[in-house]
C-alpha cells in the first residue's frame, strides 16, 4: 500500500492558488480512479483509498496548513501502519518552471515548509516527492505572496494538463 498526500492549505480562499497546486493534482488522481472522500478524524485529513493501477492506495490532503502538514501525515502513516519509503508527496515547486514535474525520492526541501514539516516529523526526507512547477515570483515578489496567488490567465488554460502530467508521474512511481 501507498500514501500519497497533496499538499495545499484548506478552505476557499486558497483553491486555484499556485500553493495548492499539489492538492489538485492529488483531486485528479481521485477523480481519475472514481474515489470518493471521506475524512480521516484522528489525522484531520480528507482522504480516497483505492486502487492506483494494480497498487492499493490511500490518497490524503491535510486539513492542516500548509506549514503544519507533518503532524497528519505522520499520523497517517503511523495509523495504517505505512514505512516512509511508502510515501509520496505532491507539492508546489518554485524551481520548476512553471508545468515542469519532477519526481525523485529523498534530496532536501528546497525551502519549501510543507515538506520541511515532513520531514521533521518523520525524522528522514527519504520519501518520494513530485514537484510541480509554478515558476519563479517576478521581480522583487515575495515567495510568500507568490505562491497564494491565482495563476495567471495563460497558465490557467495548462492548469488541467499540469494536474494531469503530475497524477502520470505518480502513476509512475506506483508502478516501478
Amino acid at each position: 500500500m501507498h500514501l500519497v498526500i497533496g499538499l495545499g492549505n484548506p478552505g476557499p480562499k486558497y483553491e486555484g492558488t499556485r500553493h495548492n497546486i499539489g492538492a489538485a493534482a492529488l483531486g485528479e488522481l481521485a477523480q481519475r480512479y472514481g474515489l470518493s472522500w471521506s475524512t480521516h478524524k484522528r489525522s484531520n485529513c480528507a482522504m480516497a483509498q483505492g486502487r492506483i493501477g494494480n497498487q492499493p492506495t490511500i490518497l490524503a490532503r491535510p486539513r492542516s496548513m500548509m506549514n503544519l502538514s507533518g503532524q497528519p501525515v505522520k499520523t497517517l502513516l503511523q495509523f495504517y501502519k505505512l514505512d516512509y519509503s511508502q510515501l509520496i508527496v505532491l507539492f508546489d515547486d518554485i524551481e520548476l518552471g512553471f508545468g515542469e514535474i519532477a519526481a525523485r525520492s529523498g534530496g532536501g526541501d528546497h525551502g519549501h515548509k510543507g515538506l520541511r514539516s515532513i520531514s521533521q516529523q518523520l525524522g528522514t526526507k527519504e520519501y518520494h516527492k513530485v514537484g510541480i512547477g509554478i515558476g519563479r515570483p517576478p521581480g522583487r515578489m515575495e515567495v510568500s505572496s507568490f505562491v497564494l496567488k491565482p495563476f495567471s490567465k495563460a497558465e490557467q488554460a495548462s492548469v488541467p494538463i499540469v494536474l494531469a502530467d503530475a497524477a502520470d508521474a505518480v502513476e509512475s512511481l506506483l508502478s516501478s
